[in-house]
C-alpha cells in the first residue's frame, strides 16, 4: 500500500464516528453526569416550590355578527344594524378608551408588594403560611416626583400604624390601617394590612398610561373557534380575587359602551326628528287657517269631481315624494350616490317631480276658486301627512332606544381558576432534568474532544517509538501515598509497592519491562538505564524505585540514583533520608561510599539527591559525575538513574551522554503525543536515542474498551501480608 493510500485509509477511520468509543466516554463520565443531572433536578424542585403561583382567570363574551333594536320595524331596523369582526372587537376591548376605566376604579395605577429576602424570601413565605399582605386604596403623589417608589414599614402590627418613605431613608408621612394620611400633596390610605413588626412594602406609583400598557400585555383577547363570534377574554395574575375582578370590570365596560354605541345612532335621529316637529306643526296650523279663511271669504265648502280627483293624486305624489326624502336619508347613510339602489331612488324620485308638474299645468285650467282651494287643501292635506309620518318615525325610535342590547352578551362572568397555571411544576423538574443531563453529557464530550492526552499506546509508536510497558494505576500505591502524608516512613514495607503488595497489576507490568530491558540493553555500551520524561509529575521516580525493586527481586544488584537535585522525593519510596547525596559528591564534599544508602531491600542500593544547589547542570556536568557513573557500572548489575523532565531542563540531555539505555516515561491522560515527540526530539538533538516509552497511571477506561483499544487483564495471586 503506498503513503497516500495509507494516508487516504487513516484520514477515512478519522472520519468515522466510533459510537462504541462514545458511550465509553460516558461511561467513563458516568458519576460526573450523575452529579450534575441530580443538582439540576434538585434545583427544578426548588425552584417549583418556591416559585410564585401564577393563576388564571377567563370570561366568554359573544359578539353577534348583525344585531338590530327592533327586527319588526323592518327597513328602520336595518337603519341601525351593525356589523363587526372579531380582530375589530378585539382591539376595541384592549383599547384605552375600556382599560383606562378599569384602572381608574380598581385604582390599578397604585402596586404594592411585600419585601423578602432576595430569590427565596418570598418561595419561604409562602411555604411557611407568613405572607404579608397589603391593600391600598388610594395613593396620591406630586407629580414632580422623579421617582414615586416608596418603602411603607409597619411600626405596631397590632394597632395598624405605618411609616411611609422614600428612597433616600426620610420619612413622607406616618398613618394607620383604615384613614387617610395626608401630608402636602401626599396621600395614604391603607384599608388592610397583615404583617408583623418591621415588615415593608414596596409601594409604586405608575401613570396611568403605564398602567393601561402593563394590564394590555396581560390581558389576553382571542377568539374561541373561526368565525363563531365567541371572546375569550384572559388574564394571569399572582392574586386569585384581583384578577377575577379586574377581568369582570373590563368585560362589563365594554358591554356597556356596545349598548350605548349602538343607541347612539337613534339618539341622534331622535334630536333630528324632535327639532323639526314645531316648525311641520306650524306649518299644518297655518294651511288650515288660510284654507278656512278662504272658504269663508268665497263661501265655498266642496270641490267638483274632477278636482277632488286631481287632489287625490297630488297628496299621493306629495306623500311618496316625501316617502322618498326619508329614503334617501337612510340610503345615504349606508350607499354612494353611484350605488343601483341610490339611483333607482333618482330616478323614481324624477317621475314624481315629471307627473306633480304635469297636474300643476292641469289644475292651472280650473276655475280660480276651485284653483284655490285646490291649492290651499293640497297644502293642508301634505303637511298633516308630513305631520302624521314624523310622529310615527319619532315613536319607532324610541321603541329602538328602548328595545336596543346591542350585539354584545357576555356568556360567562370572570372566574378565577384554582390551580395555578404557571409555574408547571412537572415540567419544570423534568427539564431541569433532561437540561443537566444534556449539560452534563455535552461537558464530557467537550472534554473527550479537547482532551490531547495518550490514551492509547498506538499513538505513541505512531511516532517511531516502542512502547516497553503499560503501567496501571495502582489503588494500593494511592493508598500508601495518603498514608505517607504527615508521616515519617520507617520502612519500605511502607512506601515502596514492589515490597508492600508484589501482586498488584503495576508490579506485574514493571516485571514484564524488565524482560523487555533484558533484551534491549543486550547492545547498550553500559548497563546505565536513565529514566525521563516531559513534564514533571508524571510518575519516573515511581516506574525508577520499583522497577529496581524488581530487578533486585530477580538476584541482581541495582543502583539507584536520584539526579533530580532540584525536586528529587525519590527518598520517600526508599524510606530513606537524601543526605549526603549526589550534590555533595559533585560539589567535592563527600565520597562515594559515604553516598550509598540500604533501603532495606536486598540487592539494593540508593544514592540521594542531596541538598538543592544553585547550579545543577553545571555540576553534573563535573568529571566527578563521569566517575560515579563509571564506578556504578562496574559495581552493579544495574544502574538506574531518575532525571528531572527534559522539556523542563537540560540535565537529563548531560546524563544521557553517559547512560547505555534512554526510556521516556509518560502519563496516561496527560502528557500529549506532541510532548512526548518533542521530548524525543530534544533527546536526539544531543545525539541521544531514546529506545522506548513507557506508559504510566493507565486507567481502564470503558471509551477506551468500547473504542477497540487494549487493556490490561487480571492474572494474579492474592499475595499475604
Amino acid at each position: 500500500m503506498s503513503v497516500t493510500q495509507n494516508t487516504q485509509v487513516k484520514q477515512a477511520e478519522s472520519d468515522e464516528i466510533d459510537l462504541g468509543k462514545l458511550f465509553g466516554i460516558l461511561l467513563d463520565n458516568r458519576w460526573n453526569i450523575i452529579a450534575i443531572t441530580f443538582i439540576f433536578a434538585i434545583t427544578g424542585v426548588a425552584y417549583a416550590l418556591l416559585a410564585t403561583p401564577i393563576y388564571k382567570a377567563d370570561a366568554l363574551i359573544q359578539v353577534e355578527t348583525k344585531s338590530s333594536g327592533m327586527p319588526a320595524l323592518g327597513e328602520m331596523g336595518e337603519l341601525f344594524a351593525s356589523e363587526s369582526s372579531a380582530t375589530t372587537e378585539i382591539e376595541i376591548i384592549k383599547s384605552r378608551m375600556i382599560l383606562g376605566k378599569t384602572v381608574d376604579k380598581l385604582n390599578l395605577t397604585t402596586v404594592s408588594s411585600p419585601n423578602y429576602l432576595p430569590v427565596i424570601g418570598k418561595g419561604l413565605a409562602r411555604i411557611q403560611g407568613k405572607q404579608n399582605a397589603i391593600y391600598i386604596s388610594r395613593f396620591e403623589v406630586p407629580s414632580h416626583v422623579d421617582e414615586p417608589e416608596f418603602t411603607l414599614l409597619v411600626t405596631d402590627s397590632e394597632t395598624g400604624l405605618f411609616e411611609l418613605v422614600d428612597s433616600n431613608k426620610r420619612t413622607i408621612l406616618s398613618g394607620r390601617v383604615g384613614e387617610l394620611s395626608q401630608r402636602g400633596e401626599f396621600a395614604i390610605f391603607v384599608s388592610q394590612l397583615a404583617a408583623d413588626d418591621r415588615a415593608s412594602f414596596t409601594v409604586l406609583k405608575r401613570t396611568r398610561l403605564d398602567a393601561i400598557q402593563r394590564l394590555q400585555k396581560d390581558l389576553s383577547v382571542s377568539e374561541r373557534g373561526k368565525q363563531t363570534g365567541i371572546l375569550q377574554l384572559s388574564l394571569i395574575g399572582e392574586n386569585r380575587r384581583n384578577i377575577k375582578e379586574i377581568l369582570n370590570d373590563i368585560s362589563q365596560n365594554y358591554f356597556l359602551q356596545n349598548v350605548e354605541r349602538n343607541s347612539a345612532e337613534a339618539e341622534n335621529s331622535l334630536k333630528f326628528l324632535r327639532a323639526h316637529l314645531p316648525d311641520i306643526k306650524n306649518q299644518l296650523t297655518l294651511s288650515e287657517d288660510q284654507l278656512n279663511q278662504y272658504r269663508q271669504d268665497n263661501e265655498s265648502i266642496d270641490l267638483g269631481l274632477e278636482a277632488k280627483s286631481t287632489l287625490d293624486v297630488m297628496v299621493t305624489i306629495e306623500a311618496q315624494l316625501n316617502e322618498l326624502t326619508f329614503k334617501e336619508s337612510e340610503i345615504s347613510q349606508r350607499f354612494t350616490k353611484e350605488h343601483p339602489a341610490y339611483i333607482s331612488l333618482l330616478d323614481k324620485r324624477k317621475t314624481l317631480l315629471g307627473e306633480r308638474d304635469r297636474l300643476n299645468s292641469q289644475i292651472q285650467k280650473l276655475p280660480k276658486t276651485q284653483r284655490e282651494i285646490l291649492r290651499l287643501t293640497r297644502d293642508v292635506e301634505v303637511n298633516q301627512q308630513i305631520y302624521v309620518q314624523l310622529l310615527n318615525k319619532v315613536q319607532e325610535l324610541n321603541i329602538v332606544k328602548a328595545s336596543t342590547v346591542g350585539n354584545v352578551r357576555i356568556l360567562d362572568s370572570a372566574q378565577s381558576y384554582t390551580r395555578a397555571v404557571k409555574p408547571k411544576k412537572p415540567l419544570i423538574v423534568v427539564l431541569a432534568t433532561f437540561l443537566g443531563g444534556m449539560l452534563a453529557v455535552a461537558i464530557a464530550l467537550l472534554r473527550a474532544v479537547f482532551h490531547r492526552g495518550v490514551e492509547n499506546p498506538d499513538e505513541i509508536e505512531a511516532i517511531g517509538l516502542p512502547v516497553y510497558a503499560s503501567v496501571p494505576m495502582s489503588d494500593w500505591q494511592i493508598e500508601l501515598e495518603k498514608n505517607q502524608k504527615g508521616k515519617k516512613p520507617l520502612t519500605v514495607e511502607e512506601t515502596l509497592l514492589t515490597v508492600s503488595n508484589p501482586a498488584d497489576l503495576s508490579v506485574e507490568a514493571l516485571r514484564s519491562l524488565r524482560t523487555s530491558l533484558h533484551f534491549a540493553m543486550m547492545e547498550a555500551k553500559n548497563n546505565i538505564l536513565m529514566i525521563s520524561g516531559p513534564s514533571p509529575g508524571i510518575g519516573k521516580s515511581f516506574v525508577s524505585a520499583n522497577m529496581a525493586a524488581v530487578i533486585a527481586k530477580s538476584g541482581s544488584k541495582v543502583l539507584v540514583i536520584d539526579a533530580d537535585m532540584r525536586k528529587g522525593q525519590m527518598e520517600r519510596q526508599m524510606a530513606v533520608g537524601h543526605k549526603p547525596g549526589l550534590s555533595e559528591y559533585l560539589s567535592g564534599q563527600a565520597q562515594i561510599e559515604s553516598l550509598l544508602k540500604q533501603p532495606g531491600l536486598e540487592g539494593l542500593d540508593y544514592i540521594g539527591r542531596g541538598n538543592v544547589p544553585p547550579n545543577p547542570s553545571e555540576l553534573l556536568m563535573h568529571p566527578r559525575f563521569k566517575a560515579l557513573m563509571d564506578w556504578a557500572s562496574e559495581s552493579y548489575d544495574m544502574v538506574i538513574v531518575d532525571t528531572p523532565p527534559i522539556l523542563a531542563v537540560t540535565d537529563p540531555a548531560i546524563v544521557g551522554a553517559h547512560a547505555g539505555t534512554t526510556l521516556l516515561v509518560g502519563r496516561f491522560g496527560q502528557n500529549s503525543v506532541k510532548e512526548v515527540e518533542v521530548a524525543k526530539q530534544r533527546f536526539e538533538q544531543n545525539g541521544i536515542e531514546v529506545k522506548g516509552f513507557i506508559l504510566n497511571a493507565v486507567v481502564r477506561k470503558a471509551s477506551s474498551y468500547y473504542g477497540g483499544n487494549y487493556g490490561y487483564y487480571n492474572y494474579s495471586y492474592d499475595s499475604e501480608k
